[in-house]
């Protein structure tokens, strides 16, 4: 399917002006455009004072200061948890791994439930903090002679996620008069970010996913397992960096966002069926379709139960549980009548 980047850049950045123009004050096509020219103008006018934005337009506010930002960034986060999910599907050589399962979120809510409690505008930096913490942690546990097994790495992360997601449990119940702002970020928010957020989840996503793009022989090698060594691949370190380029996609993901679910799973699982196996197109593919979806999801956040904005993790496992079990059952039907 060779026709795939073209139709997926072109969903992507049509998933983009949708959610920049689609919002609780209608405004209109020609307006958005003349707003985001004017950001543009307005932003080489500092590098090269000859440009002249000119007059400001009525609604450039709402679009370059509170629309704008939120999309992108929305759409870079879907983007590196997708990828995330590629490199997890891979080193795992399981299609139903994602970027969670070495219990990142789990720690990133310990994190982020802290923050919440005691130190409000730290939640963001607390979240990764403790991510990195629980890589950390489970990585080390699961290293045998300073090897890591992926089966052991596996459940170092469930036995780790259970412990985390009971601790912070323990601090929503103890501290009730902040378990709604808690709630929210647990399930996922972009409410508030701006363009700080989306200049750091650019240079991570853009960094981590140029890594997995350029090391897709590799992914494809780690697919083989132990018989990759046979064909010159240093498994164990390979395992490092994959494990690496996870930690920081999805901590960085999750102190900016919260714990979003479901993208990091469907995106890989749906090109994959789509484009087959190897890396060299199922990565990039997956990252477009993932930040395309995450757009999409957070435009239905929020539009749905307007004026109430709903987290998009609702939105995201509504979307993703149904279309992920289809796809299974239709996957499984394949696999008895071939």
């Amino acid at each position: 399917m060779k026709k795939w980047p073209p139709l997926l850049i072109t969903l992507s950045l049509l998933s983009i002006f949708l959610g920049v123009y689609v919002g609780s004050v209608h405004i209109s096509v020609a307006e958005v455009s003349e707003s985001i020219v004017y950001g543009i103008k307005s932003a080489l006018s500092g590098l090269f004072p000859p440009i002249s934005p000119g007059e400001q337009p009525k609604y450039f506010t709402i679009i370059w200061k509170l629309r704008l930002p939120r999309v992108l960034l929305a759409y870079l986060v879907g983007t590196a948890l997708a990828s995330a999910g590629v490199a997890s599907q891979a080193l795992f050589k399981n299609p139903l791994a994602d970027p969670y399962i070495i219990g990142i979120s789990a720690g990133a809510g310990i994190g982020g439930a802290l923050g919440a409690i005691y130190w409000p505008e730290h939640m963001g930096p607390l979240a990764f903090i403790f991510s990195l913490i629980s890589v950390f942690i489970v990585y080390n546990v699961a290293k045998v002679n300073g090897k890591i097994p992926v089966d052991t790495l596996l459940l170092a992360g469930i036995a780790y996620g259970f412990l985390a997601n009971a601790v912070t449990w323990y601090l929503i119940i103890s501290h009730e008069d902040r378990a709604h702002v808690t709630w929210m970020w647990l399930m996922g928010t972009f409410n508030g970010r701006g363009w700080d957020d989306v200049a750091v989840m650019f240079i991570v996503t853009l960094l981590g996913l140029l890594f997995l793009i350029l090391k897709w022989r590799e992914l494809n090698l780690l697919l083989l397992g132990e018989e990759s060594i046979a064909l010159g691949l240093d498994l164990h370190l390979y395992r490092k960096l994959v494990i690496g380029t996870i930690a920081l996609l999805t901590a960085f993901s999750v102190a900016t966002a919260g714990i979003i679910g479901f993208i990091g799973l469907v995106s890989p699982h749906i090109m994959r069926l789509t484009l087959g196996p190897n890396h060299r197109e199922l990565t990039p593919a997956t990252a477009l379709f993932g930040g395309t979806l995450l757009v999409i999801a957070d435009l239905l956040a929020r539009t749905v139960a307007s004026p109430r904005e709903l987290p998009v993790g609702i939105i995201t496992a509504i979307m993703g549980a149904p279309l992920f079990m289809y796809l299974l059952l239709k996957h499984k039907r394949g696999e008895l009548l071939a």
